[in-house]
């Protein structure tokens, strides 16, 4: 698996700082280059630095340079290392490691020392993202904040904190039946879901007990409406689990139903545990919640009459009259979710929101989740089987490119989002014709894209991404140039022959037919005298092995005129 890092060199003297970068060019590091902490500054601001290269010599200079990375770097996962002459005095780089360096590098360079040295803090900065990963998944953001500050995460007590329950049917049952592989494996599946739907809402998952999951809204995250972000979310897992459900009866094989619940009041959320720790909730809200849930009808969703207070305006329901609550006492009135009112739906039925609610809701206004889905079962369905290149494997394969360079890039979410979604649409075209395709895709998405909340400048900005992918338009943004180098991404990378072979394959059978030497020249041509790449990012980490394609398809050609 491919990975890159950003590495910035800070360095006056031009010799140096050229010297270093072509040293250090290849493997993953996208080297940006600059001569002073001024030049440095706005960059930092955008991009994520995983090493700085920073020269310590300057002694009025050096100093104040560390401090500014320190202040400025929007990510703290970050190392420095010094650049210092050999014969430079050692209180320099005494004073540079207490302002937080961990290294240092001195010249002349010996370059399979300077090697070593960033592949080892590579590996210390992608484990450091690793672990920043795990524990994100382990604890809410604000839950490590507060660890991270203070060594500590004080009880809080939350006023409207919304919990959800599920549970599956008569998983007992399964459970004696079914192989215990077999069992997790599906357990496992169906929960993978259920993140993904939370994530997407801004819930907060806690735990999973058994068959058991229990999630919550307007505790952890700062964003409004928590009621009907969990009643959206309960909705959505309910139907996938419908889903399935009818696809096992289809089949005639065995399916799971599912119960939910959900209750809206007072909590108090902490950590416990003082080698393990556990984030969790307690409350009568928690108890309340897992009575909604059990007491429901199986594949039916429950909420509470505090929830149904929040929701009733957006969500049909039925009133299901009081509910006894075990152990604690006393009834409370219940309802039935049934689902999202039609005026409140991206598509006027189902329960997808649409704009006007998920910006009531704090959530982006796209549905990007739905429109991918919809549109990568078009080009699976209708591209034509005789496209060998310009396949689905060949969009999937952009759009992670265009998310790669957008990261090393900088490029904030938001625009990220139009390059996604302009490199899924950028080769539907092919759908209808092979010549001149880029047209009839921009058309696709002027027509389906407003379905799912994008908005008319949105819009245009997609076209105008796809129109630069024509081999006449020169890209004149930055977004626009990630777009061209996302899609001709592979022609750096060691697998290039291979997609290359894929290409001649295609045009072949649109009567395109090359000898050897002819295939030879072509690729050359094109790699040569048409191709470039545009961002620093990609003429980091792609042109190098760009020229070992050339070189490599000169020797072929040597060869077979040799012969």
């Amino acid at each position: 698996m491919e990975r890159f890092v950003n590495i910035m060199i800070i360095e006056e003297d031009d010799a140096v700082r050229n010297r270093l970068k072509k040293l250090l060019l290849g493997g993953g590091n996208n080297i940006l280059s600059v001569k002073t902490i001024k030049d440095a500054l706005p960059i930092i601001d955008q991009k994520e630095i995983g090493i700085y290269l920073v020269d310590i010599d300057d002694s009025l200079n050096g100093e104040t340079n560390l401090k500014s990375i320190k202040d400025r770097s929007q990510f703290k996962n970050h190392y420095i290392l010094l650049l210092t002459k050999e014969n430079s005095k050692s209180v320099n780089l005494v004073k540079g490691m207490h302002q937080g360096a961990v290294d240092f590098i001195t010249y002349p360079f010996q370059e399979n020392i300077i090697k070593s040295k960033i592949e080892v803090f590579k590996t210390l900065y992608f484990k450091d993202q690793r672990i920043g990963q795990l524990l994100n998944n382990i604890f809410p953001e604000n839950v490590l904040s507060e660890l991270s500050n203070n060594g500590k995460f004080s009880p809080k007590r939350i006023e409207n904190g919304v919990v959800l329950f599920t549970d599956f049917v008569d998983f007992s049952l399964k459970s004696k039946s079914l192989n215990p592989l077999r069992l997790i494996h599906q357990l496992e599946r169906y929960f993978i879901k259920f993140d993904e739907i939370i994530e997407r809402y801004n819930l907060e998952k806690i735990k999973t007990i058994g068959d058991a999951y229990m999630a919550l809204a307007g505790v952890t995250e700062n964003k409004p409406e928590p009621a009907i972000r969990a009643c959206l979310a309960a909705l959505e897992i309910r139907d996938y689990i419908q889903t399935e459900r009818d696809i096992a009866l289809a089949t005639k094989t065995d399916f799971w139903e599912i119960r939910i619940g959900l209750h809206m009041g007072p909590l108090v959320a902490g950590i416990i545990g003082a080698t393990k720790f556990n984030f969790d909730v307690w409350g009568d809200t928690v108890n309340i919640a897992s009575r909604a849930e059990a007491s429901t009808k199986r594949g039916t969703v429950t909420i509470t009459s505090n929830v149904f207070a929040k929701v009733e305006p957006y969500f049909e329901t039925v009133t299901r009259g009081k509910v006894d609550i075990l152990k604690r006492g006393g009834a409370i009135d219940m309802y039935f979710l049934k689902s999202l009112k039609r005026e409140f739906g991206m598509y006027s039925e189902g329960n997808a929101p649409n704009s006007e609610l998920r910006v009531v809701c704090g959530l982006p206004s796209v549905d990007f989740k739905n429109l991918r889905t919809h549109i990568i079962n078009q080009l699976k369905s209708l591209l034509p089987d005789y496209l060998s290149y310009h396949d689905l494997p060949h969009t999937i394969d952009v759009e992670k490119a265009v998310i790669r360079y957008a990261n090393l890039e900088g490029i904030a979410k938001d625009d990220q989002l139009l390059l996604q979604t302009a490199a899924l649409f950028h080769d539907a075209g092919f759908i209808l014709q092979y010549h001149n395709n880029e047209d009839i895709g921009i058309g696709m998405v002027r027509t389906t894209l407003p379905r799912y909340g994008y908005t008319a400048e949105q819009i245009d900005q997609i076209a105008n991404l796809i129109n630069s992918t024509k081999s006449s338009v020169e890209p004149t943004t930055l977004l626009e140039e990630i777009m061209c180098d996302a899609d001709h991404d592979y022609i750096g990378r060691p697998e290039y022959h291979i997609i290359a072979k894929k290409l001649r394959e295609e045009l072949k059978t649109n009567n395109e037919v090359f000898t050897e030497e002819e295939w030879i020249n072509f690729q050359l041509d094109f790699l040569e005298n048409k191709h470039k790449y545009y961002t620093e990012t990609a003429n980091n980490i792609r042109l190098i092995s760009k020229t070992t394609r050339i070189k490599e398809l000169k020797k072929q050609l040597e060869k077979l005129n040799a012969q």
